[in-house]
């Protein structure tokens, strides 16, 4: 049962962390500081007896500090013993203005021999502290193994001084320390002839003397082997689980780390291997791997060496020298090698003397490490012979390595280090003609990091020049040379000023390690010049070499090289297809596609499908088209195969080399393309495809990732079967394939594979060809494929759930590109952390876009500003890239944002949580919109297929807008936001929250509204601009091809001019009402007119009416109310342009030029009604006019009043608004309702039938009261007493017409009656 890569690597994790630590299993955090005597803290010097060093412990009152005058302080701590030290911690001097922002940390075994702690990237500078009392600590990237350390301040505050308090944590571990001299050796015997493993641990120390040597190594019987050795002071590791004949690469695996491993000092060696996954880690870098081969076992015979191989003859091993130098702790699957070799165990070989202790080699060397370095040391002054020796190494192509003036002007001797090579000139004094000067060179490729000696001797006959001790290497020039030795010598430099102190040289200061220097014979006295008793020096490191290999690792990608400085490294991207810093970014297109975008035509062009991704660009040939571009890969297997002799036992493999380009580079092309084709042909005779008794394929293709596939050309995936199968039209209807009928004739099946996710082909494999006259071949097309689905890989954010993707991995380098579309202000398009180091991009205001990070230096972000909002709801590009030298960031076709990063820095991106892709960690400051494309170091993350829409993450760029709840109307635009949306009515002629609110004006007779289109000055700007064939970018509402025009009128009058638009040609467009009421609409396009009636009636019936009219080309669509739409096309001779848009009038027109008489006619006396609604194109000249925008440029004139009004106001179709949206909803309250069928309502019922009777009987009553009064007819005339006046006289009005007689009242009327008003007698009528 196989295990995945991953499964394997997780469980190499859990075996051990890669630093050694599954050796070292108990708690090592102790602090080592505290615990110590005073004697174990020394300086360099204090300012006072309370600012001495044994007050520099972390938390204690006080802290060190040093002597003012003092140059070069350090604060020393001795551990006793030998420590692992896994953190450092620094504080300030307590209760001052005293701490170190910078510092330097050495170790040693011994205080003369120091090494400097380099992080990760080569920079050996710690960040100290920014007060007193604060403390930080540094967990160290792997551990020291030392006795001694010392910290050197470079930065303090530059108000104080410099103070400081240090904590060291970590713990004492037992040493058990084997020196080998390179004659010796251990072994190891195991217990049985063989041993069989499928998991290996092994790790030790080691401290080495000199570049070259064996450190372990093991063999078998069956090829197996594992060697651990030293080259060039690098760690070698080789590795073979056997090997097969099966597998033509064979099972040898080299893997390589470490640089400058001859320093002599402690590195820790941790190797983890289960089958086939290895962890090979060397101080604190882990390199993780495959082996190569087939097996997954390590079988060893006998023994395993340490230290060197002994007897070289009985071993496969080609001669190696042993290894020189110390060993410790040395484990193998939980053996203690070195322990039992301490304790003389039996089954431990010993060859040579292998001692017990560790013996150093100390040799004092020192560094220049600044800009004006320099060394000055005396001489023997005077002397007709100059003998100078000592050695060098370092990384830098020239600097000066030795300068000395002669005595009594004499001249002077420079040497100087060149392109790698040492260049030597000997001035001499001036004659009468010209200077005299002897130059001369020696050694090649002197700057390779390695320790080189160099030797010099000068006499009045000659000069000689050895390099590395080497006689071959030696430079003699016979020549009589005028030699007075002066009493100075300069190494590395010249002080300042030069001629204050005689260095003349303008050669760049030397940079790298110096030892041995002897002068006139005499060596020079390191310790007498570091205390300034002899000589002078100036920003110089004593007993310590800085130098490191800054290309190890190497951080320039893609195979390029790199090359470096003292203090920089350089790649070079010549030849690998990329760019950069680090030759990162690719220098060609993705697909055919791009190019065909880029306006290239068919032939052959290079691709990188994976952009900045680790596969290499390959050749293809781009058949490019109007519409698509076809990439054509080409193959060995292009023409017939033909196959004989094979059987499901011995299958013949015929494997598809594609040129130029290798199946992983290919499958990354179908993988990145929208759609891809490979046609595939298979003739037989008497062999079959998928007939047999087993159900298991006879002859079948393998694709992408090596997967078998059983289907061929013409049918679907997972069918098996042919083309024929699918039409059902097979040589033999009983199978589904053409050569399953197993006849004796040529048979076909041929068709095409197109299922991408399977392509490419990669090898065809057929057996069914061992039977008597059974043979086959078959012929494969070429890969073709065309456009891009990674561009196009699109989801909508609309509740802030965000999608989660794998940790993603991070090497050196990291590049990120995505398009996003927004309405929202803010938001995180993607975040990935760990425990300190973190990415992410986001939307911080609706104007900045930042990529902020934190890659070891702290927090830090780039930032691009706009001018114009980035929430727009418009697509927008985002690139953002990251390395070791420089952070850019750029937003469309903006500038690039860059900032560098800092000297010796290191991209240490350990991110450990998962990557959220629309939301910070924790779903924070979610975004809202559509995100696409999403690529990050050239892997295109499937966005669509980690959608989910029960989560708010839909496929596609949708959202609320995609099912509103209530649509946006008239043209509106919905706007997403977090967790709502909203109508845009910016283009709209209405307003509102749907746009559905009417916008119009009542016009009195003879008003109107010009809206201008295109002014006059601007119209000769665009005429000038067509003749020299640069024209303008369109003007809203300037569409020359097509119109879309709607409004709402309501009116009583006609003729009318409703809508004109004029030009500056002959061209117009009217919508007007003639003498009759007939809505018509007019064009002019050209030279022939054009008139449609939208209506049979007259419209002008004080109703309100919508009109709509859109044109496209020469066809017209056209509605009237809610009448259904109609399709009118103009003749073929009418132009399809309105040429020159000037003005729009509104209620009639007044224009200069040619006016259709037609038209004029209908001008007067002017439209008197309601207007609203008004579109043309995207301008609405009413909504412009009553709802101003605050521009002050003015493009409209009202003649005439205008007063708003919604009288025309159309009744728009019902819109059920839900509750929610509606401010006028109540929600309706459930009463309680009591059912009772008892005594309750038959009382009830009783009550109301009474009540209604005794409303009955008070009718009748007041009806019987009344019934004699009211007026009556009579003929005889009544006298009419005054009332008051007592004389009256009344007209009445009857339905006749005539006057009413003049009413007397009775003689004989009592006189309480005269009060009361008298009742008039109805007039008669006709």
């Amino acid at each position: 049962m196989g295990v995945g890569p991953v499964a394997a690597l997780a469980l190499l994790a859990l075996l051990g962390a890669a630093d050694g630590s599954f050796f070292f299993r108990r708690h090592c955090s102790d602090e080592l500081v505290g615990p110590l005597y005073a004697w174990n803290l020394g300086a360099s010097s204090r300012s006072s007896i309370f600012r001495a060093a044994t007050f520099a412990r972390l938390y204690g009152v006080g802290g060190w500090s040093p002597d003012p005058n003092d140059k070069h302080p350090w604060l020393q701590i001795d551990l006793t013993k030998k420590c692992r030290i896994n953190a450092i911690a620094t504080q300030g001097t307590f209760n001052s203005y005293n701490w170190v922002t910078r510092y330097i940390v050495f170790y040693s075994d011994h205080p003369n021999n120091w090494k400097p702690y380099f992080q990760q990237g080569s920079n050996w500078t710690f960040f100290g502290n920014v007060n007193e009392s604060g403390v930080v600590r540094h967990n160290l990237h792997h551990p020291i193994l030392a006795r001694y350390i010392r910290i050197i301040p470079v930065a303090w505050n530059p108000h104080g001084a410099i103070g400081l308090r240090v904590g060291l944590y970590g713990c004492y571990y037992q040493s058990d320390v084997l020196y080998f001299d390179g004659d010796d050796a251990i072994a190891y015997q195991f217990r049985t002839k063989t041993v069989r493993t499928t998991q290996d641990m092994l790790g030790f120390n080691f401290k080495a003397m000199e570049s070259e040597g064996v450190l372990m190594y093991a063999e078998g019987a069956q090829g197996d082997y594992i060697s651990v050795e030293l080259r060039q002071a690098r760690l070698v590791l080789n590795m073979s689980l056997g090997n097969s004949l099966l597998n033509t690469s064979g099972g040898e695996t080299t893997m390589t780390l470490g640089s400058l491993l001859d320093d002599q000092h402690w590195h820790q060696f941790r190797l983890d291997r289960y089958r086939q996954f290895v962890n090979f880690s060397l101080d604190g870098e882990v390199l993780r791997f495959r082996l190569n081969g087939a097996f997954e076992q390590l079988d060893l015979d006998t023994e395993i060496f340490f230290g060197g191989v002994i007897n070289h003859r009985k071993q496969r091993l080609a001669y190696r020298p042993n290894f020189r130098g110390c060993m410790e702790n040395i484990a193998y699957n939980l053996i203690f090698i070195s322990n039992l070799a301490l304790r003389r165990w039996p089954n431990i070989r010993f060859e040579g003397r292998v001692g017990s202790y560790c013996r150093d080699n100390l040799l004092f060397p020192f560094t220049f490490a600044g800009v004006n370095n320099y060394l000055e040391v005396p001489g023997y002054p005077r002397s007709n012979a100059l003998s100078v020796r000592f050695d060098f190494r370092t990384w830098d192509f020239v600097g000066l390595l030795l300068y000395t003036p002669f005595a009594d002007d004499m001249g002077w001797l420079e040497m100087v280090l060149s392109d790698g090579q040492v260049n030597v000139t000997i001035a001499q004094p001036k004659s009468d003609t010209k200077a005299k000067k002897l130059e001369f060179a020696a050694g090649y490729r002197l700057n390779d990091g390695f320790w080189h000696s160099v030797s010099l001797k000068v006499h009045e006959t000659s000069a000689v020049i050895t390099i590395d001790d080497q006689n071959d290497a030696s430079f003699r020039v016979d020549r009589n040379i005028q030699l007075r030795t002066g009493n100075r010598y300069f190494f590395g430099g010249c002080p300042k000023p030069a001629l204050r102190t005689g260095c003349l040289s303008n050669q760049t200061a030397f940079h790298g390690c110096m030892q041995s220097v002897s002068v006139d014979g005499k060596a020079i006295e390191l310790d007498m010049v570091r205390q300034h008793r002899l000589g002078k020096y100036f920003e110089v490191y004593f007993n310590v070499c800085g130098i490191t290999d800054r290309c190890t690792p190497n951080m320039c990608e893609h195979g390029s090289r790199c090359i470096q400085s003292w203090d920089d490294f350089q790649c070079i991207c010549d030849l690998t297809g990329y760019k950069g810093e680090t030759c990162h970014k690719p220098v060609y297109k993705e697909t055919c596609d791009a190019y065909r975008l880029s306006g290239k035509v068919s032939g052959n062009y290079t691709i990188d499908p994976d952009g900045s991704g680790p596969l290499k660009p390959f050749v293809v040939y781009c058949d490019i088209q109007e519409d698509r571009a076809w990439t054509t890969v080409w193959h060995n297997r292009y023409w017939a195969t033909r196959v004989s002799g094979y059987s499901p036992e011995k299958p013949f493999l015929g494997i598809v080399d594609y040129w130029n380009a290798s199946w992983g580079e290919v499958s990354a092309l179908a993988n990145a393309s929208e759609y891809c084709e490979q046609r595939i042909e298979f003739n037989c005779y008497l062999s079959r495809l998928l007939n047999t008794q087993t159900g298991m394929p006879l002859s079948f293709w393998m694709g992408r990732n090596s997967e078998r596939h059983y289907y061929w050309g013409g049918s679907p995936p997972g069918l098996g079967r042919c083309a024929c199968g699918m039409e059902k039209s097979c040589a033999d209807p009983r199978f589904y394939c053409n050569c399953d009928a197993d006849h004796a004739v040529w048979r076909t099946d041929k068709g095409l594979l197109n299922f991408v996710d399977h392509l490419p082909v990669t090898q065809v494999v057929v057996t069914d060809t061992n039977r008597t006259g059974s043979t086959a071949q078959f012929t494969l097309g070429p890969l073709r494929c065309y456009g891009d689905r990674n561009s196009w890989n699109t989801v909508s954010f609309t509740n802030g759930t965000p999608l989660i993707f794998p940790t993603f991995q991070v090497n050196y380098s990291l590049d990120i590109s995505f398009f996003f579309k927004t309405s929202a202000p803010t938001g995180t398009f993607l975040e990935n952390v760990g425990r300190r180091n973190y990415i992410r991009v986001e939307l911080n205001t609706s104007r900045d876009l930042v990529f902020a990070y934190d890659i070891g230096n702290g927090d830090e972000n780039l930032t691009v500003h706009s001018e114009m909002p980035f929430h727009d709801n418009e697509w927008h590009e985002v690139k953002a890239e990251i390395n070791v030298k420089i952070a850019r960031l750029r937003v469309d076709r903006r500038p690039w944002v860059v900032r560098a990063a800092p000297a010796q820095s290191f991209v240490h991106m350990n991110l450990t949580r998962p990557l959220y892709v629309g939301s910070a960690i924790y779903s924070l400051r979610p975004f809202l919109g559509c995100l696409r494309g999403l690529r990050m170091n050239g892997v295109t993350l499937n966005l669509e297929g980690k959608a989910n829409e029960s989560l708010g993450v839909l496929v596609n760029c949708t959202g609320h807008c995609r099912r509103p709840l209530v649509p946006c109307q008239n043209y509106g635009t919905c706007v997403e936001h977090y967790n709502h949306y909203n109508c845009n009515c910016s283009v709209s002629a209405y307003e509102g929250p749907f746009c559905n609110q009417d916008i119009g004006a009542y016009f009195e007779q003879g008003s109107l509204v010009r809206y201008d289109i295109m002014t006059t000055p601007l119209y000769v700007v665009q005429e000038f601009s067509n003749i020299v064939r640069q024209p303008l970018q369109p003007l809203p509402g300037y569409n020359l091809t097509g119109e879309t025009v709607g409004l709402n009128f309501r009116t009583s009058t006609a003729p009318a001019v409703l809508l004109y638009v004029s030009t500056f040609v002959n061209d117009y467009l009217a919508i007007l009402l003639r003498n009759d009421g007939i809505l018509q609409v007019r064009y002019q396009l050209g030279t022939l007119p054009y008139v449609y009636s939208l209506s049979t009636r007259s419209v002008a019936d004080g109703q309100p009416h919508r009109v709509n009219v859109t044109r496209v080309n020469r066809t017209l669509y056209t509605q009237l109310d809610y009448f259904p739409v109609t399709v009118q096309h103009f003749s073929a001779f009418v132009d399809s342009k309105l040429d020159s848009p000037k003005a729009l009038f509104l209620g009639r027109f007044m224009e200069t030029g040619m006016i259709d008489s037609e038209i004029q006619r209908f001008n007067t006396p002017g439209f008197t009604g309601c207007l609203s609604g008004v579109k043309f194109n995207s301008l609405v000249p009413l909504k412009a006019i009553l709802r101003p925008d605050g521009n002050p440029v003015s493009r409209f004139r009202v003649v005439g009043r205008l007063v708003e009004s919604n009288c025309a106001s159309m009744p728009s179709a019902y819109t059920e608004i839900p509750p929610e949206l509606d401010p006028w909803y109540i929600d309706p309250v459930d009463f309680l309702y009591i059912h009772d069928d008892g005594w309750v309502a038959i009382v009830s019922g009783v009550v109301v039938f009474l009540l209604l009777l005794l409303a009955a009987a008070v009718l009748l009553l007041y009806l019987h009261h009344h019934r004699y009064k009211g007026s009556y007819r009579t003929n005889e005339p009544k006298a009419i007493h005054d009332y008051p006046s007592g004389e009256s006289s009344v007209s009445s009005g009857g339905g006749g017409g005539g006057g009413a007689p003049i009413l007397a009242a009775k003689p004989g009327t009592s006189r309480k009656d005269q009060n009361l008003p008298q009742i008039l007698e109805e007039a008669k009528t006709e």
